[in-house]
């Protein structure tokens, strides 16, 4: 099944991927940039942008800052959840904190997510 996106969404997209924030990078750089299977940056999917998804998993990876805790963000992100999760897309958040102070149980987080939606042991 090939995902359907918005292609006014590709701008913005590579303009995400070059001012992304300090945690999306040390999460890329130390990490998913070298995973396999492959992981992209600022993926647009339907109306959405995820900060990270792997195809063959189907696997979205969010990353939140403070304002994703307020309630009308907190309402915008459940919904974005429910409709990529329509498309067989499972999301996984994390916060900047945790990617600042639990960064081994981040990426093994997300080793263990694609693990289980691929099947894959390794």
């Amino acid at each position: 099944m090939n995902l359907k996106y918005n292609g006014s969404l590709n701008e913005k997209a590579k303009d995400l991927r070059k001012n992304a924030t300090p945690w999306e990078n040390k999460l890329w750089y130390e990490y998913l940039n070298t995973c396999v299977p492959r992981f992209q940056r600022q993926k647009a999917i339907g109306n959405y942008i995820v900060d990270f998804y792997c195809g063959k998993a189907k696997l979205a990876v969010e990353l939140d800052g403070g304002g994703h805790y307020e309630k009308d963000k907190q309402a915008k992100d459940e919904l974005r959840t429910k409709q990529l999760n329509s498309q067989g897309i499972t999301v996984i958040r994390f916060s900047n904190f945790e990617v600042d102070t639990n960064f081994y149980e981040v990426c093994s987080a997300i080793d263990n997510a694609v693990k289980s939606r691929t099947g894959n042991d390794k």
